[in-house]
């Protein structure tokens, strides 16, 4: 049962992407004409069925996993908990009065955008849905799926991807690419170019996440590290260029901030600080955990190594 298990993990694994990258569209645009009132809750039909569906289908196949394993087995209860957070997460930020303050603050924007990237999409990536939504399904479905996502037409790609260059690369793309002034304003004036532009940071955040989180069978610590350390440099470089302008970015954002007490560039200003500062402590937590674990498993192979040495070499 544990060969099949670990088969079935190895399998699952490899197609994360496949239901966690439908969970971007749920992120919905702000459109700056028609914004909510201030302190309203988003129910967006779409956006509900989408959180409720992937509660739902976790669930089950949790439940059915356990049945079948043994509770525990295949997916711990932090790992469950780590979903539920992250779901809990992607709630706050598309669903809570949070979505509508960020048709009117750029600072609340940025809040809700480090919460799809920085909060969820590693929570998502710890609590491994996929192989709990895999378990919700018929077996025949999930026995297609398995055998779909070891086809090199999928499997290579993937690799590419969640790779630690190539998820670093994504997930900096677009990052950068939707502040470009020009693009972020017609992200805030076009529902579909916004809606376009969160799954694009979603995605790009699950990419990189899974390759530095994600269950693999041989670590690649070093590439890890590298690309944590490189994206809390960047991120924060961009963060800094928000927080030290000397005029505003963004002309969507002009005349929409006075009611709070400050103007379009202080809003710019405290926005850049919330990448700067909290959301960069997201990468540098992630990086400390990662050293750590390098430093525990040198620890635990090194007495494996002592007596290989003692037998080559000879005592000292």
């Amino acid at each position: 049962m544990a060969q099949t298990l670990n088969s079935g993990r190895r399998r699952n694994d490899k197609a994360v992407a496949i239901l966690l990258l439908l969970t971007p569209f749920a992120a919905q645009a702000h459109d700056l004409e028609r914004a909510a009132p201030l302190g309203s809750w988003s129910f967006e039909p779409w956006v509900l069925a989408c959180l409720g569906v992937s509660v739902l289908l976790y669930a089950l196949g949790l439940r059915r996993l356990w049945a079948h394993a043994g509770a525990r087995r295949g997916i711990g209860v932090r790992q469950a908990g780590a979903f539920a957070a992250g779901w809990l997460t992607l709630v706050g930020a598309l669903v809570s009065p949070l979505d509508a303050l960020g048709a009117q603050l750029f600072s609340a924007h940025m809040v809700q955008h480090e919460l799809l990237m920085v909060v969820a999409a590693p929570l998502l990536v710890l609590g491994r849905p996929l192989v709990a939504w895999t378990w919700a399904l018929p077996m025949p479905a999930r026995r297609g799926a398995g055998s779909w996502t070891r086809h090199p037409s999928w499997a290579r790609p993937w690799q590419a991807m969640t790779s630690p260059p190539g998820a670093w690369l994504l997930h900096a793309l677009a990052l950068w690419v939707w502040h470009v002034p020009a693009l972020f304003d017609a992200a805030l004036a076009n529902e579909a170019a916004h809606a376009l532009q969160h799954a694009s940071f979603l995605i790009g955040a699950l990419l990189f996440w899974w390759s530095v989180l994600g269950h693999t069978a041989h670590r690649a610590y070093g590439a890890e590290l590298l690309s944590l350390f490189t994206t809390l440099l960047h991120t924060a470089a961009l963060g800094a260029l928000l927080a030290l302008a000397g005029s505003p970015w963004y002309a969507a954002y002009i005349g929409r901030t006075g009611a709070f007490g400050f103007s379009a560039l202080e809003d710019q200003q405290l926005g850049g600080l919330v990448m700067w500062m909290p959301a960069g402590f997201g990468y540098l937590a992630a990086a400390l955990v990662r050293m750590a674990r390098l430093l525990a498993d040198k620890a635990v192979a090194a007495p494996r190594r002592g007596p290989q040495a003692m037998r080559r070499y000879g005592p000292l």
